[in-house]
């Protein structure tokens, strides 16, 4: 028996939407146009072959019926509509974007808690991700931190979760979401936690660093989603503390960090013990080969959203001030940017290893200034306490590696200072992209020094792109400068960033 049952008076109940049902409803094996068990398409792996389903429950997962304001919407308006938000698609099927959270036909107690969340429109990747979501085919998704792709997944998760059978003893998460960094991990809980609790969808997070034992009891209660990153869910999975037999609904956030850091091997371990007909959500802020060589072996017939161009853009909100600097020049550059900048409004320096962030942290705090630093060699705890005291602004300056340059969503970040340049371009977009979010302003100031001149060329093509200053320090260095090494690799190709608005 479904909890949906207990809203089978409710029009909006998605219960009530039975289109496709059995092995995976909408993207089930079977139907005519993949009668071959064994084609390949574009997007994807081979489709689920019934000796793969043996045994196995079936379930549901389209939910999807397009509203009438939809289905009014020309191709000319839809192309429109596209065009102007940013968005470009691929698939076969694809359904037309929503303009309105009213569009999407979520149940009523989702919809409260969207008018709670203050959400006036959908975001692009909201706008067009919902619907492929909701009609239960595998996604890739292309998409910049903070452009809202965490709610753009977590609802239609919730609508899968509630229309499945309830959790019996035994069983494991229906949905799970992959994520590389502890910090994601918890931001991306939160925003469960916000809007499942009025179905009374349970969740836990499961990652490193902290005692297994309060993880462990919330697995064995029952809890209907799980936000892991690869490393301590296979350690739950060997020590029998869960299973994902029950997993219907798989979500890899920013795949391609994941891949970066090395965890290829252990998603594939994931992946091996969950369900084939499951659906796929893959999101990544960029495509590289390593990226589409994942997603072919694990999606099947697979839309694709891509939101912003196709080229590594900054968002244009942020004022980008590069300075060409000797590297035994920077300290006393900050110090003199910091009395210039410092009005209390949060700040975010990186720095490209623990060690400099240690090193710089400790010199800002015997100089006087309040600056707290994060890194991977910081406990949980740590982390954690820093992060509160940054965010409450009780330590307006914060000091970091690029753990916090992806999935962290401090809001009214006013400055973010690149004390160190990074080691790619798409590492430097990230970076920056700290700061202007949400529609506000920010700056981003860069200390560049002869060692980075390899960088030059690109980091111009992005400041111009951005309508940003370039001094002639640095087009000279441009000129000059031979391109990195390895360019075109996995670090130095990058795509789709927008400027998106800040509602991970």
């Amino acid at each position: 028996m479904s909890r949906y049952d207990s809203r089978s008076g409710d029009p909006t109940s998605y219960r009530d939407r039975r289109s496709d049902s059995g092995f995976g409803g909408a993207s089930s094996y079977g139907a005519p146009a993949r009668s071959s068990a064994g084609r390949k398409d574009f997007d994807g792996a081979e489709s689920p072959r019934r000796t793969d389903l043996d045994g196995l429950t079936p379930f549901e997962k389209n939910f999807y019926v397009e509203s009438p304001s939809v289905a009014a919407m020309s191709d000319r308006d839809v192309e429109e509509y596209r065009k102007k938000r940013e968005i470009t698609v691929e698939g076969r099927d694809v359904p037309k974007p929503v303009k309105s959270f009213e569009d999407v036909g979520f149940p009523e107690y989702v919809m409260q808690e969207i008018a709670k969340a203050g959400f006036v429109e959908p975001t692009p990747i909201q706008s067009q991700g919902w619907p492929m979501a909701l009609k239960g085919r595998d996604l890739i998704g292309i998409a910049e931190t903070g452009s809202g792709k965490t709610i753009a997944y977590l609802l239609p998760a919730i609508v899968h979760v509630n229309a499945q059978p309830i959790l019996a003893p035994g069983d494991g998460p229906i949905v799970l979401v992959l994520a590389p960094t502890r910090e994601l991990a918890v931001q991306i809980q939160q925003e469960a936690t916000k809007f499942g609790a009025s179905s009374r969808i349970k969740n836990t997070c499961i990652y490193g660093g902290v005692p297994k034992g309060p993880q462990v009891r919330d697995l064995q209660k029952g809890v209907e989603i799980v936000i892991a990153t690869p490393g301590r869910l296979i350690d739950m999975l060997e020590s029998h503390h869960t299973n994902l037999r029950r997993v219907t609904y798989l979500v890899l956030d920013e795949a391609d960090r994941m891949l970066d850091m090395g965890f290829e091997p252990q998603i594939r371990k994931i992946i091996s013990q969950i369900r084939p007909d499951r659906q796929t959500l893959y999101w990544s802020a960029t495509w590289p080969k390593e990226v589409e060589q994942l997603a072919r072996q694990f999606l099947y017939n697979a839309y694709k959203v891509i939101i912003g161009s196709e080229d590594l853009k900054a968002n244009h909100a942020i004022r980008q001030i590069v300075d060409i600097i000797p590297e035994n020049k920077k300290y006393n550059k900050l110090v003199n940017l910091l009395e210039d900048i410092m009005d209390g409004s949060r700040i975010l320096i990186f720095m490209d290893t623990k060690k400099g962030c240690d090193q710089i942290t400790r010199q800002l705090r015997m100089d006087g200034w309040p600056a707290l630093s994060i890194h991977g060699d910081k406990s949980q705890a740590e982390r954690d306490w820093v992060l509160s005291e940054f965010k409450a602004g009780k330590s307006p300056i914060m000091t970091a590696t690029d753990v916090a340059a992806r999935g962290l969503d401090v809001k009214d970040v006013k400055y973010v200072i690149n004390y160190d340049f990074p080691g790619s371009l798409e590492d430097y977009v990230h970076r920056i992209g700290r700061t202007g979010r949400a529609g506000a302003k920010g700056t981003a100031y860069t200390f560049f020094t002869a060692a980075n001149a390899r960088f030059a060329k690109e980091l111009i093509s992005i400041l111009e792109e951005a309508g940003q200053k370039v001094s002639p320090d640095l087009a000279a260095m441009g000129r000059a400068a031979p391109p990195p090494p390895g360019h075109g690799g996995f670090r130095d190709r990058g795509r789709g960033y927008g400027g998106g608005r800040s509602w991970s």
